[in-house]
Order: structure tokens, then C-alpha cells, then sequence
């Protein structure tokens, strides 16, 4: 069950109380929100431009789920030849393809070690930098 917190647009920033007043005690959680299935996500840091046009830019935050099966046209998070990749994945054509047309399509071949690691569920906007290090 999703809980919409209803807030209402006001032009100025004085005498009014504050919209989330009366949403102290909710019930959802930003777990409950973002995971779809808890014990098989996983969260990852974007590095690299090459998925700006999906709307995912460096130092994002992605939702990856291994629980879900991949279909043409997911976003994903692979182990290409020993690097990470987050790339769209093209099924049919056995393809990965980035959103930016400043980065080639890399076809897939016999010879590549390729492991889908998951499926992207959700992206977070990072509008400031981590102020501490996640590690």
C-alpha cells in the first residue's frame, strides 16, 4: 500500500504550518518505497555519463535487483570482462547499449565474461555530494 502525502503549492514561507505536520507517525518507510524485494537488492554509485539520456548521471544512487528477470530494453548492472557496467540491455541482439550517443553499442561475444549482476528498479538523484565516505 502506497500513503501519498497530499501537500498543497503556497506562494509565500510564513504563517502557515508546516504541510507534514499532521504526517508525523507514517507508516512507510523509504525501504518499503524504493526495495521491491529486500534480501535480493543491492545499492550502487553511478560513475560515468553514458546513461545521462535514461535520466541516471554520475554519483546517483541506483536500486538494483537481482529478483527481477531482465527483458530488452531494462537498464542493468553488469560484470563485463571484470569491469562493472550500467548499461540498457538489447535481448534480442545480445547487446548493451548506453543512452548517450557519445558511447558505442557493445555487442556481446563468445568470448566475453558477462554476468547480469541485476535489473535497475530506481535511480536517486544525488543533488549534493556524499559529505562523508560510504565506505
Amino acid at each position: 500500500m502506497l500513503t501519498f502525502i497530499p501537500l498543497k503549492a503556497q506562494a509565500g514561507i510564513t504563517g502557515f504550518e508546516s504541510p507534514a505536520a499532521e504526517y508525523t507517525d507514517l507508516s512507510l518507510t523509504l525501504d518499503q518505497l524504493l526495495i521491491d524485494h529486500p534480501s535480493a537488492t543491492y545499492l550502487g554509485i553511478v560513475e560515468g555519463e553514458s546513461m545521462q539520456g535514461v535520466g541516471i548521471f554520475p554519483h546517483d544512487i541506483l536500486v538494483v535487483s537481482r529478483a527481477e528477470k531482465v527483458v530488452s530494453g531494462d537498464v542493468i548492472v553488469a560484470t563485463l570482462n571484470g569491469t562493472f557496467v550500467c548499461k540498457i540491455a538489447d535481448t534480442k541482439y545480445m547487446r548493451l547499449l548506453s543512452s548517450s550517443p557519445d558511447f558505442k553499442t557493445y555487442q556481446l561475444n563468445d568470448g566475453d565474461e558477462f554476468i547480469v549482476e541485476g535489473v535497475v528498479t530506481r535511480s536517486i538523484r544525488m543533488h549534493r555530494p556524499f559529505k562523508r565516505s560510504l565506505i
